[in-house]
């Protein structure tokens, strides 16, 4: 059986990444029962063991950007009037609703994409993305994939409409699991290599989640607020009560104002009991399984190490900004290894939004497009870059 493949062709220093439609004879069914927890044993048990390297010092501190740091050096800039260009932005984990997609299977090739996928996950994506239930399509193991083929289902609905926006695309970049549909988008991952890797991520980081008692929390800050120190006392108060090696850290760099934070839920409850000591204006608990972007995740990251080494990566034809750093990929080992680090490193949105939109007062801006469930991009990216903001539009899934 043929699966979907991805091809890239250049266009004028760009990318047109078509997908060919394949006939599949399979009858694909989704099951509503609860699906049996990863076993986390297993999952490890064979896996790869790496050296793990030690991170770079972080250079990063928001949001505070001194002005001899010009963040738009780490970025593409083409001479070419950047009216004419695009960038394109894809969302993560968090923003799949029940009944995303159905608009979109009226486009080319969108119905054998989710066929395509659903041939490998061995379940009936599609009906899960169009018909839940919520709490099953909100599961960390169902959630990631159907985001990610969601977003690139958005893709060929922007291409019907405009299709030189696909094709003068300077730069991309996905939020958390959004990195693998910017990837698959720029040509560097196949789509169906991309699908296993999320089924095997999603496993994996369900199977971590389920062993520790942890989550997320987003955390408005006013200024002057302490959240390093905050997270640093909830450590330690959490190791006063004998929780020792507890974790607690920013897990997303939002925007200035906004920051998310992950870790054991008794340090939570610690933030959420003190906060105002430490300039926390407003939080909410985020409805994820687990510590994402944190220590928590590193049996997870593991297993994902061992996935990553098999899987054939490209040098991205279109600028792909990374998580970890906010800088573009040059080669394939760096794929592999800040796929990785991605699990158990923050997300570092800001310093992405800045690296890609930093312009001099009157320069013009490119067009921006959200790709996928929700316009939780948007929303971003108007808190960290008013102008780009006024130039972006979401063509959702």
């Amino acid at each position: 059986m043929s699966y979907f493949k991805c091809s890239r062709f250049f266009k004028t220093a760009c990318v047109l990444c078509r997908f060919r439609s394949f006939s599949f004879s399979a009858q694909l069914n989704c099951s509503k029962s609860d699906p049996q927890k990863v076993n986390l044993k297993h999952l490890v048990d064979g896996s790869a063991t790496f050296t793990e390297k030690d991170p770079e010092t972080d250079q990063w501190h928001t949001p505070v950007y001194p002005k001899k740091r010009l963040q738009s050096e780490k970025s593409f800039r083409p001479c070419v009037d950047p009216t004419t260009t695009s960038v394109i932005l894809f969302p993560g984990q968090g923003s799949q609703f029940v009944g995303m997609g159905k608009s979109l299977l009226e486009y080319p090739q969108v119905k054998e994409m989710f066929d395509c996928a659903s041939e490998i996950l061995k379940y009936d994506l599609l009906d899960l993305c169009i018909n839940g239930p919520e709490d099953m399509l909100n599961m960390t193991v169902h959630s990631q994939v159907a985001v990610m083929v969601a977003s690139l289902a958005a893709i060929e609905k922007l291409r019907a409409e405009s299709e030189e926006m696909i094709n003068n695309c300077v730069a991309t970049a996905g939020f958390s699991v959004g990195e693998y549909s910017a990837l698959v988008f720029s040509g560097a991952l196949e789509f169906e290599n991309a699908v296993r890797l999320l089924k095997i991520r999603g496993e994996a980081m369900q199977a971590a989640s389920d062993a520790e008692p942890s989550g997320m929390m987003t955390v408005f800050l006013s200024p002057g607020a302490k959240i390093k120190l905050a997270c640093k006392e909830a450590r330690e108060w959490c190791e006063q009560q004998t929780l020792f090696d507890a974790e607690c850290n920013v897990a997303i760099y939002m925007f200035p104002d906004c920051k998310v934070v992950a870790g054991h839920l008794e340090a939570l409850k610690f933030l959420e009991s003190n906060a105002a000591k430490y300039g926390i204006k407003k939080l909410k608990y985020l409805p994820v399984s687990g510590a994402f972007h944190t220590k928590v995740m590193k049996p997870a990251k593991q297993i994902l190490q061992k996935a990553l080494k098999a899987i054939p990566f490209e040098i991205p034809l279109i600028p792909t900004h990374s998580n970890i750093d906010g800088i573009s990929y040059a080669n394939v080992d760096q794929i592999r290894f800040k796929l990785a680090e991605q699990l158990c490193k923050p997300v570092r949105w800001e310093q992405i939004m800045h690296i890609i939109f930093e312009r001099r007062q009157g320069m013009k801006f490119p067009n921006v497009f959200e790709c996928g469930p929700g316009t939780s991009m948007k929303t971003i990216l108007r808190m960290n870059n008013k102008i780009a903001y006024d130039n972006c539009k979401s063509v959702l899934a």
